[in-house]
């Protein structure tokens, strides 16, 4: 190891980023909330069918991006790259497929192996929605609903726009297919290398591809909205019927898709341009397929996900913590002990009523009030030796100068009182 450093694709979550993530994960949270949706966790690794079942075999993600390992039991297992799949293995062992619907809000970290670039790093972290059991086309739209609330909470959806598609049935789905691997066929020797590969594992992910040899060959290509059914056309346009009574705005892609096989019907993205290239912030679907796939019953199922660190860059300063009390020990009383200790027994019981405080461990009093400037901190308790004698504080406000003279008792209750005013 010649530099003490995280690994590549990784970072430290210092305060200020902290911040950031936490300004997004408590919207988040408190969206899904006023929707129904109750906070769950799964573990950040899986045994590997968990994904490798869902997301195919020859899929990108499984073949070139999970980190998977076989630990000393030889079990199989990957760090999820993904929360959906894990959500649903959950409903089927918890044995909640018979009690639906489900409605669960999770975040936390994921996994995948990609070269990293802003906004997108090897380990990173999203929230995310899953509302299983409905069919109704209102489900889908209650999650882009609610998507579009957070992004519009967190100051961010003026620069996002919704795209959204129709992915059909399996029975569109199969008939697209078959057009497009011919249309594709045509210009196979033309198409990269992966979507080569992909055209016989998984043609629709070409329609993805970001090689722009590929973008100007599929420009032609046919549409998946000519090949939607009866019932296929009618769900996604009573989807559109209400994003639009709601007044959530939106673009119809015809060439948005989610290329897996349990995918069907809505796809949706929400995209910036403020991110460059990496411009999806939020994305999900249908995956009625899911639970099948993972060796349970036919359970329908809608949901998304969305990055933490980009929602994070796009919504800029998080708010900060409250502003602390700061006490101060002025230099006569440093390393008294009787006076430190009568300190912290005072601070102790500010913070038990709920108020920040920090305390000073060294350093003159004027360090010690540049500190608490920096701080942002509205009072400053200054307790000396002859303070500790009184057992009295002096209170100054550090927006107007002014000094009070408080008994100890007397300067908590009084800062409660101030405190609880403020909130």
């Amino acid at each position: 190891m010649s530099k003490l450093q995280s690994p590549r694709g990784t970072a430290d979550l210092m305060p200020e980023d902290m911040a950031g993530h936490r300004h997004v994960i408590d919207t988040a949270k408190s969206c899904a909330g006023v929707f129904g949706f109750e906070e769950m966790a799964t573990p950040i690794f899986e045994f590997t069918d968990v994904f490798a079942r869902p997301l195919g075999e020859s899929s990108d993600v499984v073949t070139k991006e999970t980190y998977s390992f076989t630990d000393r039991g030889g079990e199989g297992l990957t760090l999820r790259p993904e929360g959906t799949a894990g959500v649903v293995r959950a409903l089927i062992s918890a044995g909640l497929t018979q009690t639906l619907p489900q409605k669960f809000y999770y975040q936390g970290p994921m996994f995948r192996y990609e070269r990293p670039q802003k906004g997108r790093m090897r380990q990173f972290h999203q929230v995310g929605v899953e509302l299983l059991g409905p069919t109704s086309p209102m489900a889908d739209a209650e999650v882009i609903a609610l998507g579009a609330m957070m992004l519009d909470q967190l100051g961010v959806l003026a620069s996002c726009r919704l795209h959204l598609n129709s992915l059909g049935d399996a029975e569109c789905r199969a008939a697209y297919r078959s057009a497009l691997v011919a249309f594709l066929s045509g210009v196979k020797d033309q198409l990269s290398e992966d979507s080569q590969r992909r055209l016989d594992t998984n043609p629709l992910r070409i329609l993805d591809s970001k090689d722009e040899g590929d973008r100007a060959l599929i420009a032609d290509a046919p549409l998946l909205g000519d090949y939607l059914n009866e019932a296929s056309t009618a769900h996604i346009e009573r989807v559109m019927e209400q994003l639009a009574a709601a007044g959530v705005a939106f673009e119809r892609d015809p060439k948005l898709v989610r290329g897996l096989d349990y995918y069907c019907h809505t796809a949706f993205e929400f995209i910036t341009s403020d991110l460059g290239a990496q411009g999806t912030v939020l994305g999900g679907g249908r995956y009625d397929g899911l639970a099948e796939t993972l060796g349970g019953p036919n359970v329908a199922g809608v949901g998304w996900a969305a990055g933490v660190e980009r929602l994070a860059l796009l919504s800029g300063q998080a708010p900060r913590l409250d502003a602390p009390l700061v006490l101060i020990a002025l230099p006569d009383a440093e390393g008294q002990m009787s006076t430190e200790t009568q300190l912290f027994a005072l601070a102790n019981q500010l913070r038990q009523r709920g108020i920040r405080v920090e305390m000073p461990f060294s350093g003159n009093l004027g360090k010690q009030l540049k500190r608490a400037d920096k701080l942002g901190a509205r009072y400053v308790g200054i307790f000396g030796a002859d303070e500790a004698a009184q057992k009295a504080l002096v209170l100054r406000d550090m927006q107007d100068g002014s000094q009070t003279n408080l008994g100890l008792d007397a300067a908590v209750d009084h800062l409660s009182t101030l405190f609880q005013d403020q909130s």
